[in-house]
């Protein structure tokens, strides 16, 4: 099966930086059964030459060892590029035109409109454009075609706004062509988790509030915000973070098992670990989330000297259904942080009976379980053990599975899974429209109470430490502690 797939605003970082460099690797490994073509679309003036050559240097510079000249050349005779702007709707008449040239000038199959892919790189304000041009330029109709699209987050800024992009979307497309891409989702540990989960006997009779204190998912970033200063101080970390990122890791983590492993099974589950959650009253907010900012956060440029975005959440949510109720979930991410690193800590109670006299008797010597997301891709078992010739003396110690070790290999890009999901119409690894609006129900509570006369106090933080003070006295307080430990590399 050959397909199209039209990347617009195709001049900006991510194209060269992540998509054709993923697409560079499925073509590499054998993944597609015809390549696709690639057709860049932005206002950049390029040939196709000009364009192949450009992201021929990108390429390299990301792919790194794994980068072939002559792979290179193979692939790149599948590039082509088309300039034009979203705003005007002519240029997506010219566009239409250009791609029934390609595709049916296209030799390499004997179908050659199996479908076309339509990937929204570009600023969030330019979507609403580019989905109604390709809706009256005919682009978006399924004959025997399918036509699909990939949006990037942020979908939305809140609630309203998430469900009037939704409804701009349903204009044109229809849910089943939508594809909300959020990249933590096509990381290969997220999608173990769910294979640790489902498909070993020995973690579901013990996955609930009988046997889990509480959970830990934490996304510290050890960059400080940098060049993405402008539009991080009008998002901060709640936009930025917390209602993509962080809540995607929370269902995964806290989902039923699907009937079946397929894309509407695994996002129905999905959907109803977040109408379980709570939304939090101005009162909650107050006793169950933190705001913090790093020092020097106002000095960047683009942001106000006077500017109280938080740099740094914690916040603390409940799921009410049979399996979660009374299981705490910490949700924490940070910039300026200790280091860099997403994981998800299933922190199990205490021994009911302290046996032995150097039995654990804090969470903090408990069994956990560590799942290491990023970068130090694994999973760890923190148990107990004796200590040789020292009576009954214990010490914590652990079991780890670390994946470049045991596979051998870097790890694939997220891209990668996502983009070659989205070519074979699986869905399962992308929000749905109901899930989106969902996790905006959540945040919007919050934000609105951070925004308040009332807001919780902003903390300051140095960069290079795991955040405020104030938020590990905030969890010591509740009899818990946060699981600060850098992964291993290597």
């Amino acid at each position: 099966m050959s397909q199209t797939i039209v990347i617009f605003g195709a001049s900006g970082d991510l194209t060269s930086r992540k998509l054709i460099p993923a697409l560079y690797q499925l073509f590499r490994k054998g993944r597609f059964d015809a390549p696709p073509r690639i057709v860049g679309f932005s206002r950049s003036p390029f040939s196709h030459d000009e364009w192949r050559d450009k992201l021929a240097a990108t390429t390299a510079q990301f792919a790194g060892e794994k980068f072939d000249a002559a792979t290179w050349d193979e692939f790149a005779k599948h590039i082509y590029y088309h300039a034009g702007d979203v705003g005007k709707r002519d240029d997506f008449q010219s566009l239409s035109q250009f791609l029934d040239g390609i595709e049916g000038n296209d030799s390499s199959d004997d179908d050659n409109n199996d479908g076309r892919l339509y990937y929204l790189s570009m600023a969030p304000r330019f979507y609403k454009s580019a989905i109604e041009h390709l809706g009256q330029s005919g682009l978006a109709e399924e004959g025997h075609c399918c036509r699909r699209i990939i949006i990037e987050k942020p979908f939305g800024t809140d609630l309203a706004s998430s469900r009037e992009l939704n409804r701009q979307i349903h204009k044109v497309f229809n849910e089943h062509q939508v594809y909300r891409i959020d990249h933590y989702l096509g990381k290969e540990t997220v999608q173990n988790l769910m294979v640790l989960r489902f498909a070993n006997t020995i973690f579901e009779p013990i996955w609930n509030r009988n046997y889990i204190d509480h959970v830990q998912i934490t996304v510290a970033e050890e960059v400080e915000v940098g060049s993405r200063a402008g539009y991080y101080d009008s998002a901060g970390v709640i936009r930025d973070m917390i209602q993509n990122h962080l809540l995607q890791l929370l269902m995964v983590t806290a989902m039923e098992a699907p009937v079946r492993y397929e894309a509407d099974s695994i996002r129905n589950e999905k959907v109803k670990v977040l109408q379980a959650i709570e939304p939090l009253d101005a009162k909650q907010v107050q006793a169950d989330t933190f705001r913090g900012q790093y020092r020097g956060y106002t000095a960047s440029e683009g942001v106000e000297p006077t500017s109280r975005t938080a740099t740094f959440a914690g916040v603390k949510l409940s799921i009410d259904n049979w399996r979660w109720q009374g299981v705490p979930f910490y949700l924490r991410s940070g910039k300026g942080m200790s280091c860099r690193t997403t994981q998800i800590v299933i922190q199990f109670h205490a021994p009911p009976h302290k046996l032995f006299e150097d039995s654990p008797s804090d969470l903090g010597e408990s069994n956990r379980l560590v799942i290491q997301v990023q970068p130090a891709e694994g999973i760890q078992i923190h148990f107990q053990t004796k200590v040789p010739d020292a009576g009954m003396k214990m010490r914590q110690t652990d079991l780890g599975f670390n994946y470049q070790k045991e596979f051998r290999g870097s790890m694939p890009e997220a891209y990668e899974r996502l983009l070659l999901d989205a070519l074979e119409g699986d869905a399962s690894l992308f929000a749905r429209a109901d899930e989106v609006e969902a996790a905006w129900q959540i945040c919007d509570p919050i934000l609105d109470a951070w925004q308040s006369s009332d807001r919780p106090t902003l903390f300051m933080y140095d960069p290079g430490f795991w955040g405020p003070d104030e938020c590990r006295e905030w969890m010591l307080e509740q009899g818990r502690e946060w699981f600060d430990t850098c992964p291993v590399l290597g």
